[in-house]
């Protein structure tokens, strides 16, 4: 099996329509197109979209079961109860707990945080976890980013004299669990009008709703939104509707510096005034996440909550060096994964398997197979008992857990998003799972597009991409799921330089008649350097275009999406 080729797919836009909204706004008509790519049509809305402040959000106390959930959480305070905060060790977990710790610490609740180690308890409640905290005297459990599944547990902990309040965002199977209550957007009984929280969302919400029934004296709930960017960004939820206010204004304190730990890991990685959704994405939130990759996620959330400058620069530090052994950990795996797939015949799924593999990494290696093959991934590390655990990851408009669903009777657990979800198998039942896994993707994927299509915004010449517009296409932020980056295309490019640098980056210098000579950088495209030689000369690309802070000075790059050569 070899990487495939993409299509490019230009946006097919009603020009009155990008008209209209451009003599609106006062903006270029290629900005108005790249608004209009995204269903911003109409002249008020595409100005609430652009504005850099202000933005409405959902009523909280319409979740399902929110209004029993805080006054559980306000009858603990006033009794003086241990509550414990028990989350998942990725970063919308480590945020959203985070998040809880310090607000209901902050309204006078005697509040600790749990986070499992993902080698030795694995996701979500655990048996062991909740007869200790029991045994701590905790009698009030909230979860963040769990339980939706955990209905044994739940039962474990209700037996030991424990409320539980789960709050999740993972969609939910058959069974559902029972606790005092159940925050989920996705249960069929919510009206909630939006399912794109987090939950690190939904700590923010399940805080603002306190505020807003309790009133807390010298609480201000709107200083948490740089938690929930977190969350958000990382969790790959949909920057639309109310996550786009509460991203866009937390990724203004994450720029601030408000927060001891996130200042700490901005500065260790010299990101000084500004940050954007990109820079917590590819950035930020890997050096969290190898917390819990490599070691234990507690260091994440002491990181986050920490009001020690020299204690935040030192956990800074440590995330640095765990994620530095990732990156290391990630090639080589990925690397052996690549060789078992293409020994292979081709099939709908990729689904390898090896003992050994590090349980905290099998996520991105999964996910970098996706980016390679463009198809459905598995990847799964079994240990010396022959349990497996595994992570899979989906492509666009295919629902893993849909896939999963038809391969219960192999699986000892399961559960995730429609766009990724772990696993637990046997290795008796692997070969079983494996096959029946194939079919599922095939028959779900049956009359879909399977070569992989990259959205384009617009086609322009080089000559356009010049200072203004990349100002423009900047209040589009912030830009991620939902709102994807803006893309163009260009055709008939000359390739002025050439060179690998890094870990097979290419760098290109281009130029176009009429247009200056612009630097170019494609992650991970090293590939195509000598495709390159051997050609003419020109190419055509899909880029975004940004702009290059070096040394204080400005210059334009285009961030290659895709290259054909000529």
């Amino acid at each position: 099996m070899t990487m495939q080729s993409s299509n490019w797919q230009v946006r097919s836009i009603d020009r009155q329509q990008v008209s209209t909204l451009a003599g609106a706004l006062g903006v270029s008509p290629l900005a108005a197109t790249v608004l209009c790519g995204r269903g911003v049509v109409e002249p008020e809305q595409a100005k609430a979209w652009l504005s850099s402040s202000g933005g409405s959000t959902h009523d909280p106390l319409t979740l399902p079961d929110m209004e029993k959930a805080i006054d559980r959480l306000h009858l603990a305070i006033q009794r003086g109860e241990r509550i414990c905060f028990y989350g998942d060790y990725d970063v919308d977990g480590m945020a959203a707990t985070s998040l809880h710790f310090l607000f209901w610490r902050s309204v006078g609740a005697r509040a600790e945080a749990y986070i499992p180690h993902r080698q030795e308890e694995g996701y979500g409640l655990h048996e062991g976890a909740i007869r200790k905290l029991a045994g701590r005297g905790v009698s009030l459990l909230l979860t963040a980013d769990c339980g939706t599944t955990s209905y044994k547990e739940i039962e474990l902990a209700r037996s030991l004299g424990m409320d539980v309040i789960v709050t999740d965002h993972h969609q939910l199977q058959a069974r559902t669990p029972e606790p005092l209550a159940f925050i989920n957007p996705y249960r069929p009984d919510s009206v909630y009008p939006f399912q794109g929280l987090c939950s690190g969302g939904l700590a923010y919400k399940v805080a603002e709703a306190y505020a807003q029934k309790y009133q807390p004296a010298g609480v201000s709930v709107e200083t948490y939104r740089d938690l929930v960017a977190l969350s958000s960004i990382a969790d790959l939820v949909p920057l639309t509707d109310e996550n786009r206010t509460l991203v866009r204004d937390g990724l203004t304190q994450v720029a601030q510096g408000t927060r001891c730990g996130i200042r700490a890991l901005t500065r260790d990685l010299g990101l000084n005034g500004t940050c954007s959704a990109g820079t917590i994405g590819f950035r930020v939130a890997p050096r969290l996440n190898a917390a819990g990759r490599l070691a234990h996620a507690e260091l994440g959330v002491r990181l986050l909550t920490t009001e020690s400058e020299p204690a935040a620069l030192q956990l800074a530090q440590e995330l640095e060096n765990l994620n530095r052994r990732r990156r290391e950990i990630e090639e080589e795996m990925t690397r052996e994964a690549i060789v078992q797939v293409d020994a292979g015949d081709p099939q709908p799924a990729i689904v390898v398997s090896a003992k050994g593999w590090h349980i905290g990494v099998i996520g991105i290696v999964a996910a970098r197979l996706v980016e390679r093959y463009h198809r459905p991934a598995v990847v799964v590390t079994f240990d010396e008992h022959g349990i497996g655990k595994g992570s899979v990851r989906g492509v666009a408009g295919f629902d893993v857990c849909r896939a999963l669903q038809q391969c219960e009777q192999d699986l000892v657990t399961f559960g995730g998003h429609p766009m990724a979800a772990g696993l637990t198998v046997r290795e008796e039942a692997f070969a079983g799972f494996k096959h029946r896994f194939w079919g599922a993707v095939e028959g779900l994927l049956e009359g879909t597009q399977q070569v992989p299509t990259v959205d384009v915004d617009a086609e322009v010449g080089l000559a356009d991409v010049q200072f203004p517009l990349i100002r423009e296409l900047e209040r589009l932020q912030p830009f991620g799921t939902g709102n994807p980056e803006p893309t163009l295309v260009s055709r008939g490019i000359s390739v002025l330089e050439k060179r690998v640098v890094g870990e097979s980056h290419l760098k290109l210098v281009l130029r176009q008649p009429g247009s200056v000579p612009l630097d170019s950088i494609g992650f991970r495209m090293g590939s195509l350097a000598a495709a390159i030689d051997a050609g003419n000369g020109r190419i055509d690309a899909v880029f975004t275009p940004e702009l290059n802070e070096w040394k204080g000075s400005s210059r334009i790059q285009l961030r290659l999406r895709d290259v054909r050569v000529g």
